[in-house]
Formats: C-alpha cells, sequence, structure tokens
C-alpha cells in the first residue's frame, strides 16, 4: 500500500510541477524541464506499480531491477551495439541514403526515369520486413552484412522520394533566372536547387533514421551469430531474462533518440536560413 501512496504523491508533484513550468515564459531551461520531469515521472509510477502491484518481474520487471541488470551487462550490450548499431544499421544507412541520394541526382537529369524507378520504389517500400529479411539473409550470410542489406532496401527509398522531392521544389522563375546568368545544370544544381532540397532531404534523413535501426534489431531475428541487439532479444525472451531484453529496449531507445537528434541539430545548422529553423 505504501508504494501505491508513493506513486500518486510522485503523479501529483510531477503534474503540478509541469502546470507550474507551463505558466512560465518559454525558454530553452522550461522546454527541457518538462519532459524530463514527465520521463521521470512514468519511470515512478512504474517502479511503485510494478512493487505495490506485485508484478511477476518475468511480466514486467521494476526498473531498478532493469538499471542492476544494465550495469552488471555493460560489456554484452556493448558488443550487441557494435555489432548491430555500427556494423549493421549504420553502415547500411549510410549506403542507402547516399545511394538515394545519387540517385535522385540522376532522376532529376533524366526525369523519364521517374516514372520507372519511383514506382518501383513504392512496391519495395510497401513490402514487409518480415518477408525480406529471410531472403536476404541467405543472400549475404548471418553476419552483419545481411542486415545492412536489409536496411540499405529499407531507408532507400523514403529517401529517394524525399530527394526527388526536393530537387524538384524550386519554381520555374527562379530556374530561368539561373539560366539568364548562363549557368548549367551542374552550377543550377550546387546554387539554387540543392540548398532548396536540403529541408526535404534531412526530412528523409529522420525519417530513415528510426528505420535503420528497427530494420537492423529485427533483421538478426532470422539468423545472426552469437552477438547483436535482435538476437539478444529472441533469445533472452526465451530463457525469462525480461530484464536483459529491457536493457536491451534502453539501449536502442537512447540510440535512437541521440541518431535521430544529430541529424535535426545538423539539419539546424545547415538548413537555418528556413523559417522551420526560425525561432
Amino acid at each position: 500500500m505504501g508504494w501505491i501512496v508513493f506513486g500518486f504523491i510522485a503523479w501529483l508533484v510531477g503534474w503540478r510541477a509541469n502546470v507550474w513550468l507551463a505558466r512560465l515564459p518559454k525558454s530553452r531551461a522550461t522546454s527541457l524541464l518538462v519532459p524530463v520531469i514527465f520521463g521521470v515521472t512514468v519511470v515512478v509510477l512504474w517502479e511503485c506499480a510494478v512493487r505495490g502491484f506485485n508484478i511477476n518481474p518475468v511480466l514486467l520487471p521494476a526498473p531498478t531491477a532493469i538499471a542492476v541488470r544494465f550495469a552488471a551487462s555493460t560489456g554484452i550490450l556493448w558488443q550487441d551495439f557494435v555489432q548491430t548499431v555500427l556494423k549493421g544499421a549504420l553502415s547500411g544507412y549510410i549506403l542507402g541514403c547516399g545511394g538515394a541520394f545519387l540517385t535522385a541526382i540522376v532522376i532529376d537529369r533524366y526525369p523519364f526515369l521517374q516514372k520507372g524507378l519511383l514506382p518501383v520504389g513504392n512496391f519495395v517500400a510497401a513490402l514487409p520486413i518480415v518477408g525480406m529479411a529471410p531472403i536476404l539473409v541467405m543472400w549475404f550470410g548471418f553476419d552483419w552484412q545481411s542486415k545492412a542489406a536489409i536496411v540499405v532496401v529499407m531507408v532507400f527509398f523514403p529517401m529517394l522520394v524525399n530527394a526527388v522531392e526536393g530537387l524538384q521544389a524550386t519554381d520555374k522563375m527562379q530556374r530561368d533566372l539561373m539560366r539568364t546568368y548562363a549557368a548549367g545544370y551542374g552550377k543550377t544544381l550546387l546554387k539554387l536547387r540543392l540548398p532548396a532540397a536540403m529541408p526535404f532531404i534531412f526530412n528523409g534523413l529522420k525519417i530513415t533514421t528510426t528505420l535503420a535501426l528497427i530494420g537492423a534489431i529485427v533483421a538478426e531475428f532470422f539468423g545472426s551469430p552469437i552477438k547483436g541487439m535482435g538476437f539478444r532479444i529472441s533469445t533472452s525472451v526465451g530463457q525469462l531474462a525480461l530484464d536483459l531484453v529491457w536493457a536491451e529496449i534502453v539501449v536502442a531507445a537512447i540510440v535512437g533518440s541521440a541518431f535521430y537528434g544529430g541529424v535535426a541539430l545538423l539539419e539546424k545548422a545547415v538548413t537555418f536560413w528556413h523559417p522551420s529553423q526560425r525561432g
């Protein structure tokens, strides 16, 4: 009963603190404190609910149990991070997004390709990962190369669509003005079309950050060496080691948030002139 009361008090304190912060003038401090207080309140409520209602740790371990397992398994978690994120997700993300960007430039230069490639891209993008993963694992083997291939397939076409749309964002008057200055396709691309396309390109890069991580983790369910976040999650569920599963989920959440945040910061630095970055 004591844990339930403590949880109610924690919820009340967190709610009142956020209400008070919402009334203050908007600043960087208040924008940061509100989600932090909300997150801490959720974790405290989670802990109190598990202990107060005696929930079986197999169903839902307490945050403290997850933290203890996280601290005791840093070696395993780091090994899985390198295998899944650095080797599988990041390499596939760079190859897929880079290839999509170059393909978008070719499509922009030769517009007839747009009618052939983009419908195929929409079709491939609609294919479920559970259908593609076993095939690509058989083609590229059980190591990280097959996971990178799956990530390439997942990120290529969303990035391609955004890049093509961005390269077409300039209007006819702007392009005519460049032609009056005797600017060829290359100079127009560098001076006008690429800068105008940057918000679209970064939108594609942000979308594909989550796709890359999800693809690399899920792909490991269909065959992997004895390491990797997806492999660890699937085997730990079978062993009822749910605290380790949640520790892997925490790593994935931190990595995904940091990856997205890093791309967003880079976008802010590159597209500082765009209206979406003002204020």
